[in-house]
């Protein structure tokens, strides 16, 4: 093993075991990409090239290894939501979030069940944190109804609902861009005040913990919770 190989970075790991972390999270993306992320460990540490005790020292538990995965759209995704909040045009605030998370299940396909992944209650800081997203949502919303720009019926299942069909979408066509942003366009046009003649049908019960966590998986069928 090679000097540079025993050389610790600034967050404590060797350079070879930092390299082993970063193929082990690149597999993962797109493992979870292909087969969801309940794809199974072992099949992420033969793509990264690792032994499967490798991958269960750097990640005990596979939703250590999902979070670490995904940490960096995890961010894009909370930053949306506080630059849409911070927006003084709470329309435009609005459409940019829905833009946003769009280009991230486009950019990542494991990206939606791990967003999804992040809300259940496992610790009272992850019910703190899912809460206070949701929370922030409501009062984004409201700004845009009182703005007279979001539509008065919008109801937080909507969001679900567009960001499963759009879901489906990416899924069918991985690298078609211009079918992405048209429907997220057609999405928010529909959201808009404009838009609303005559009622509606009641909103669906869905929630974001309730979207289907795998491929293949139905509306409200939970990821199972083994390692």
């Amino acid at each position: 093993m090679g000097e540079s190989s025993r050389i610790a970075g600034t967050d404590g790991l060797r350079t070879d075991a930092r390299r082993n972390r970063e193929r082990i999270l690149v597999a993962a993306r797109a493992v979870f990409a292909e087969q969801g992320i309940d794809a199974p460990m072992a099949t992420v540490a033969r793509r990264a090239g690792v032994g499967v005790a490798t991958l269960y020292r750097r990640f005990p538990t596979r939703d250590a290894l999902v979070r670490a995965a995904y940490a960096q759209q995890m961010e894009i995704c909370a930053r949306a939501l506080t630059e849409a909040l911070a927006d003084p045009d709470p329309w435009r605030g609005f459409r940019g979030l829905v833009e946003n998370i769009c280009e991230l299940q486009r950019e990542e396909r494991g990206f939606p069940a791990a967003f999804v992944a992040a809300f259940p209650d496992r610790t009272a800081q992850d019910a703190r944190v899912r809460e206070q997203a949701e929370r922030d949502f409501m009062v984004l919303v409201r700004r845009a109804q009182a703005a007279g720009a979001l539509r008065a019926d919008f109801h937080p299942s909507d969001l679900t609902v567009a960001l499963l069909s759009h879901c489906g979408l990416v899924t069918a066509l991985p690298h078609d861009r211009s079918a992405s942003r048209r429907l997220v366009a057609y999405l928010l046009q529909s959201f808009r005040a404009e838009a609303a003649h005559g009622a509606l049908p009641p909103p669906s019960a869905l929630s974001l913990r309730s979207l289907p966590l795998a491929a293949g998986a139905s509306p409200g069928q939970r990821r199972p919770s083994r390692t």
